[in-house]
């Protein structure tokens, strides 16, 4: 190649390169442009999830008469480095979560695959794994025989904060790397789970999750929840 050439491609050839560094943003902060709502029928179009100021938003308060509904990417990731903020309001009670690597599966009406739990009621569980596939339904990260956890199990280290603390948002990054998927919540580590034997046994192969899949966003079921969602970005690791 020319030298001169290469020294006109250069400049194009960094840019493209930090550009990649910075990921892709999930949310346009206008539209939910790829995304869609996995849900039962009753509960597809109920309007639970929408933007709100510019923002990601779950508004179920007054309405808990529900399933869960997801909003979950159009896209599909395998290894990658998620980040995103949350804010969460005092007087709402819900539950959330991230879910990665996952799927919905529209004829049981169920979705299966690990979850990043978001519980500002009891802020501790945030950043734990919870896996959603229809075999498992327990804990992951700390293991525990089911949905059962106590604050014993919160992290060494963690911090949260309502809407009316500070900025009110908090951070959370997820790391999904082969078998193992590691957690932070505002910068402290939540969890590091080695999942060898678990994210890719049966179960898993079965649903076609653990490994790759789907990210979305959860409002549980029967929860008067409103929580909002920013700056959704996936960074995909190669």
């Amino acid at each position: 190649m020319d030298n001169m050439l290469k020294v006109l491609l250069l400049p194009l050839i960094v840019l493209a390169l930090n550009a990649a560094d910075r990921g892709t943003a999930l949310f346009d902060g206008k539209t939910l442009k790829g995304w869609h709502v996995s849900a039962k029928p009753a509960d597809r179009d109920k309007g639970f999830w929408k933007v709100e100021n510019g923002l990601v938003t779950c508004d179920s308060r007054g309405r808990a008469d529900h399933n869960y509904v997801w909003l979950m990417t159009d896209n599909e990731y395998a290894d990658f480095d998620l980040t995103l903020k949350i804010r969460s309001f005092r007087e709402s009670a819900g539950n959330s979560g991230v879910q990665v690597r996952s799927r919905y599966d529209e004829a049981a009406g169920w979705l299966d695959g690990p979850q990043i739990d978001v519980n500002p009621p009891a802020a501790w569980r945030t950043g734990l794994i919870y896996d959603e596939t229809r075999e498992v339904k327990h804990w992951i990260f700390p293991v525990t025989k089911d949905w059962r956890i106590d604050e014993s199990s919160a992290p060494k280290q963690w911090k949260w904060k309502h809407s009316d603390e500070g900025d009110g948002w908090n951070d959370l990054r997820v790391v999904c790397r082969g078998t193992s998927i590691k957690t932070w919540v505002n910068r402290l580590p939540a969890a590091d789970f080695k999942g060898e034997g678990v994210l890719d046994d049966e179960a898993h192969r079965k649903h076609n999750v653990g490994l790759k899949g789907h990210i979305a966003l959860q409002l549980h079921i029967k929860d008067d929840l409103y929580i909002q969602y920013k700056d959704i970005v996936v960074r995909t690791l190669r």
